[in-house]
């Protein structure tokens, strides 16, 4: 019990860091990247973006899923690609 109580303690007295925005596709376009290629699946379910900025060197690919079993129905996950 003294072993994880000691173990315990430092971990929560570390800060948790502030997390950052999630990336978004509404984001990424304001923030001026670009489409540089996209492809879906055959049942419509699923598709894949590509995103490319100038000053950048490296990608970000989002991917979205519409569920209508799910709330919310439409799932976006978007994550750099270095």
């Amino acid at each position: 019990m003294r072993w994880s109580l000691g173990f315990a303690l430092p971990l929560g007295a570390v800060p948790a860091a502030s997390a950052a925005e999630p990336l978004t596709i509404e984001r990424l376009s304001a923030d001026g990247w670009e489409i540089a290629g996209y492809t879906g699946t055959f049942d419509n379910r699923s598709s894949l973006i590509l995103f490319r900025k100038k000053d950048t060197k490296y990608l970000v690919q989002c991917s979205i899923l519409y569920d209508v079993t799910r709330n919310p129905r439409v799932i976006t996950n978007c994550y750099a690609l270095h």
